[in-house]
């Protein structure tokens, strides 16, 4: 039996993107596969070769946060 090479689509990531930006972004680029609320070593780390990353504020090569930010925000986490 051969092996069979697995090769998975490039994915899209939004980096940093907050109200009308986002709408934009998705109107220019498609809706996006991540959405990473900003630029930690988590996002970095999720971000792989072949993948595009659209960053609202910055770029790849910036230096990640040396804060973790939360994976997702729920209607009503403002509230709290």
């Amino acid at each position: 039996m051969r092996a069979v090479a697995r090769t998975r689509r490039p994915m899209l990531h939004y980096v940093g993107f907050r109200g009308d930006e986002y709408l934009r972004a998705v109107r220019v680029f498609g809706p996006p596969d991540f959405v990473h609320i900003g630029w930690d070593s988590w996002a970095r780390m999720e971000v792989v070769e072949g993948d595009t990353a659209i960053f609202a504020r910055g770029t790849f090569d910036d230096m990640p946060s040396a804060y973790g930010f939360p994976d997702l925000r729920e209607t009503g986490d403002a509230e709290r």
